[in-house]
């Protein structure tokens, strides 16, 4: 098959498999910044005076995963989640799971939302307390570097010393954040890719999850929480 992208839609030219006829499948370039998709498949010999015909449908719908596979074979690849579709692939799995408890795909996402971060507490506890031990041998850091400001070498030996003394890992809070945006981006795909989402509404305001929020309450909420759960810490 050979189709062109929307989101959320796509059209695709279904030539059939049964007959395994020979196909030329192009892409083309044309005028006013337009792209054209086809594919070429060759028709029975007609006689004198007969006719000849060859058939191939043309599916243009929603990136609904089931349906698609339904339609043709690998269809349902159209919906591409970049390169963390490993990942991307059982999140959208888990959030259609919890959509069929639930009944409400904001719902869903709020509670894959909280497992996903359930199962990440561990590594965001061990990168807290490792991001406090730093803040407590900060001062001793900073009496290094005033030291051998001129001997970054030496500067650098009496660092690791303070670091395996102090039984600190300087880069124990940088891994677990690092193992974790995998995982993030392969969700925000899920979630931009979801034709499950257009028009689904939540609570409230919010009508359809696919569109900003109109009175950008959420970002404000999200940006007002943020900031309060960094001034816990510098507090801790």
């Amino acid at each position: 098959w050979v189709g062109m992208l929307e989101h959320y839609f796509v059209s695709a030219w279904l030539p059939s498999d049964d007959k395994k006829l020979p196909r030329e499948f192009y892409t083309r370039k044309l005028d006013g910044g337009l792209y054209a998709a086809g594919v070429i498949v060759p028709t029975a010999a007609a006689a004198p005076g007969a006719g000849a015909s060859v058939t191939v449908p043309l599916f243009v719908g929603p990136q609904d995963q089931d349906l698609l596979k339904t339609v043709a074979a690998g269809l349902d690849l159209s919906v591409d989640y970049g390169i963390f579709t490993v990942l991307a692939a059982p999140l959208f799995w888990l959030l259609k799971w919890l959509h069929g408890l639930i009944g409400n795909w904001g719902w869903a996402i709020v509670a894959m939302t909280i497992m996903i971060k359930g199962a990440f507490y561990p590594l965001n506890a061990a990168a807290a307390r490792s991001m406090g031990k730093m803040k407590l041998v900060a001062p001793k850091l900073k009496a290094l570097q005033e030291q051998y400001a001129n001997d970054k070498q030496q500067l650098q030996m009496k660092m690791m010393e303070l670091y395996k003394k102090e039984k600190i890992n300087p880069l124990g809070g940088c891994l677990p954040i690092l193992v974790q945006i995998p995982v993030f981006i392969a969700l925000y795909w899920v979630l931009l890719s979801a034709v499950e989402l257009r028009q689904a509404p939540w609570v409230l305001w919010i009508h359809d999850l696919s569109a900003p929020d109109p009175y950008f309450v959420l970002p404000v909420i999200y940006g007002v929480g943020t900031d309060l759960i960094e001034i816990k810490r510098v507090e801790r």
